[in-house]
């Protein structure tokens, strides 16, 4: 679908490997200029090879912890500086620890909210004052999680919760600002975030990995795990004038695992 994205700048976080980096070759593919933000180097440097190896794009990347208060406004300033413009920004960076609430620390709960929540939330101040100028939008990548609460994802489900509401009052924001905000929840999607969590029932539960995967699949009431593609091609549509009137929108991408309304 040609989606009217061509030269527009999207900085992605969370870039260096799985839903992120199938984002930005979605965008790319698109023809999206990309800068790439996550904290292993070498992996985003190979991510960006191949971005412009494929595609007629620039690609620069930022290494950055965006734990730290002020990565997000330098990585926000590394890619204007680079392409003079910001159209999209995808927060998309942030993993959250699955355990026994009990087995849970005070540390670890402090983690968990300062990448996915605090970072969503500074990225997304950085970014503003330039996608209100390019009339551009942001997508935050969120998970189903938050939709009922689970004994090992307290953590998790807590800080999507809060995202999930975070995403609704920058939409509110955005309407008179001119900026679109929206979130995915994805499902049980194929990464190595996905293989940990087998890895990890496997063991407890001793099984192998077929039992483990149709396990998981059961729980979800559903027949397949999703792909990380398909979470990139909808926040390239997201990104894109075909979705002007999409606003404040969460988007569960999870095969009909969610069935609340």
């Amino acid at each position: 679908m040609q989606l009217g994205l061509e030269q527009k700048v999207a900085l992605v976080t969370g870039a260096s490997r799985g839903i992120g980096a199938a984002i930005a070759s979605e965008l790319a593919a698109e023809g999206m200029h990309v800068c790439l933000v996550a904290r292993d180097t070498a992996a985003l440097q190979a991510v960006a090879a191949g971005l412009t190896a494929k595609n007629s794009i620039q690609a620069s990347i930022f290494a950055a912890d965006l734990r730290q208060p002020d990565a997000a406004s330098a990585a926000v300033s590394a890619a204007v500086a680079r392409f003079g413009r910001l159209d999209l920004l995808v927060n998309n960076a942030g993993a959250t620890k699955r355990a026994d609430f009990f087995a849970l620390t005070e540390d670890d709960w402090m983690d968990g909210f300062a990448l996915k929540f605090h970072g969503y939330v500074r990225m997304t101040r950085a970014a503003w004052p330039h996608l209100r100028t390019t009339s551009g939008s942001i997508v935050n990548i969120v998970g189903i999680g938050s939709r009922a609460g689970s004994a090992e994802f307290t953590i998790g489900g807590s800080v999507n919760v809060a995202l999930l509401n975070f995403t609704k009052a920058m939409a509110d924001v955005g309407i008179n600002h001119g900026v679109r905000v929206n979130a995915i929840n994805p499902g049980l999607i194929a990464t190595d975030r996905f293989n940990r969590n087998v890895a990890r029932v496997m063991e407890e539960r001793s099984l192998d990995r077929e039992a483990v995967v149709r396990l998981l699949l059961a729980s979800h009431g559903t027949t397949r795990v999703g792909r990380p593609e398909e979470i990139g091609s909808l926040v390239a549509y997201l990104a894109s004038t075909k979705a002007d009137f999409i606003q404040g929108s969460i988007i569960d991408v999870d095969g009909g695992a969610t069935r609340s309304l």
